[in-house]
């Protein structure tokens, strides 16, 4: 069985489409509340290397965070180490959902990446 953890928050209505779509599929993942618990630097890192994306695609840019902090005039001047530490600062800052997998991370609900990666 593979072992999945969705990292979401409760009232992001993404989220709520993506747990729906894996319960539709008979997956039940370890939830974890991204504003409850933070990613860490480290986990971050992890999971950026896992992805294979660029560190921006973690980014909520749509978020209130996002826009009010200016941050995309900002981050072209922040190193990497700044952009990891801002983004576990604050869950909502994190695009959700991430799908953590024994083979690999996605980052946001696509449903055709989803369905490729888990098999369904």
């Amino acid at each position: 069985m593979v072992f999945i953890t969705i990292v979401c928050y409760p009232k992001c209505s993404t989220c709520k489409k993506a747990v729906a779509w894996l319960s539709q599929r008979g997956i039940e993942p370890v939830y974890r509340d991204i504003q409850k618990e933070n990613p860490t630097v480290e986990e971050l890192k992890k999971w950026r290397r896992e992805s294979g994306l660029p560190l921006k695609r973690f980014f909520n840019t749509s978020g209130q965070i996002y826009r009010r902090e200016k941050l995309a005039e900002r981050l072209p001047g922040m190193s990497e180490e700044e952009q990891y530490e801002r983004l576990a600062k604050d869950g909502l800052l994190v695009k959700r959902p991430i799908l953590l997998l024994d083979d690999g991370v996605l980052v946001g609900f696509k449903e055709k990446e989803w369905a490729e990666k888990i098999g369904t």
